[in-house]
């Protein structure tokens, strides 16, 4: 049965007038990313490159974040009260964080793509009628209804940056919503990447979705040893793969490329297939929806197999509960932090943006980090390659006023079922 939602009587229509919209929807492609991205010259190689990666960043790159929230979640001990400062990504981990009940839950983006897709999120949660119209808007593919739902349910409540964002019309004069009615996944520079991985499959004669008839872990094993593994040996997915903005798409920028390709054994293919390797055969597919999207292009169906704990039956009440927890800010996190009290946080998940950055912004970050940690505060990252990339770049004053869990990071890197990092770390601020 086709689901119809007729219009709010609220709403005025699909389009905003200019008074409706502020300052802040001049998103000026790439400024704010380039911040973080560019060191080097803009006319040098690599500053083309860090360049080219900072405009194709300042539109939607994550449709889904490609972080373990439920790592994340076992690592720092979240419970009720804490106070958590995390950066925003495509805001899967956020509502999964919600499951934990903590007192507060402040996400931090430079992309005003994520920002505006993280707003839709939490008034979904909030306005849709029931766990099954959330899931049906994010969890099913090709819902042919999900944009009548959003004018119906979601517009009304979204602030009109965000409504700009969602109603803009393409040169095909489809509104971005509309991606809602297709399968979102499979749109964003993660979404291209997966696609083109697929296709570049199917070009030696793979086709990757086959991995999914697999019984257990060791047909997985199987199909990736005999079909996928051999494709990275190939010369032209070697020579593709040399060239840093191959991984643009999976939201990698030059710098942490050149990281990257130091976990494997000099070439990006071989790192490449380690990491799918860890993707394909660690984890029982019925308990990895990481391995989904990647494979089949798609979440499991309710009862199929794991699934995103916000799009859980289980956890809905739980997270529409504490939904008014959460604030999303379009900031830089240095500067975020800057502005909060000392001692005001006491979780922080900066994802991997660290990898980005450069010895002074990790030094400034992490002295706002230090300053606004309350004591036993845990702070968790992930890194392209292996180690932890603070020992020698982070000063001494900094670094001895936390601990690093060596053996708890390499146990929550094995269990990451997103399988794409090099390592997982956990830092807990120790008592003055």
């Amino acid at each position: 049965m086709t689901l119809r939602y007729p219009l709010a009587p609220t709403q005025t229509g699909n389009h905003l007038a200019m008074s409706d919209v502020s300052g802040e929807l001049v998103y000026r492609r790439g400024k704010e990313v380039g911040k973080a991205v560019y060191q080097n010259r803009a006319l040098s190689k690599d500053g083309i490159s860090e360049r080219l990666f900072a405009f194709l960043f300042s539109g939607l790159v994550y449709p889904q974040i490609w972080e373990d929230p439920d790592v994340d979640m076992e690592a720092m001990q979240l419970g009720a009260g804490h106070r958590v400062v995390t950066i925003a990504s495509g805001g899967c981990n956020i509502l999964a964080y919600l499951t934990r009940s903590p007192a507060r839950i402040d996400a931090v983006d430079l992309n005003a793509a994520h920002v505006a897709l993280n707003r839709m999120k939490l008034e979904a949660v909030r306005h849709l009628p029931s766990q099954g119209d959330l899931f049906r808007f994010f969890g099913a593919a090709d819902t042919s209804h999900n944009s009548d739902a959003y004018d119906r349910f979601i517009a009304p409540h979204l602030d009109p940056v965000s409504r700009h964002y969602w109603e803009h019309r393409s040169w095909r004069g489809r509104r971005r919503i509309s991606v809602f009615d297709r399968n979102f996944y499979q749109t964003g520079l993660l979404g291209l990447f997966i696609a083109m991985g697929h296709r570049v499959g199917k070009l030696f004669g793979v086709d990757p979705a086959g991995i999914m008839k697999a019984q257990n872990i060791g047909e997985q094993r199987r199909f990736f040893n005999e079909e996928l593994a051999p494709v990275f040996d190939r010369k032209l997915l070697r020579w593709a793969t040399s060239r840093k903005a191959s991984l643009f798409g999976l939201g990698i920028p030059p710098a942490q490329y050149d990281s990257l390709i130091t976990s494997g054994d000099g070439s990006m293919a071989s790192v490449l297939k380690a990491r799918l390797e860890k993707l394909a055969c660690d984890f029982p597919l019925k308990n990895n929806y990481f391995a989904w999207q990647a494979f089949a292009r798609r979440y499991p169906q309710p009862g199929e197999a794991a699934l995103p704990a916000y799009l859980e039956q289980r956890n809905y009440k739980t997270i529409r509960d504490n939904i008014d927890r959460v604030a999303i800010h379009h900031a830089n996190l240095i500067k975020f932090l800057a502005a909060k009290d000392a001692g005001s946080v006491d979780r922080f998940v900066l994802l991997d943006a660290q990898d980005w950055m450069t010895d002074d912004l990790l030094n400034d970050l992490w002295t706002e980090i230090t300053r606004t940690a309350s004591v036993g505060a845990r702070v968790i990252f992930r890194t392209a390659a292996e180690p932890s990339l603070l020992p020698g770049r982070l000063s001494n004053s900094l670094l001895d006023q936390w601990t690093y869990e060596n053996e708890a990071s390499r146990e929550y890197s094995a269990r990451d079922r997103s399988a794409i990092y090099g390592g997982f770390h956990l830092y807990v601020k120790r008592a003055a």
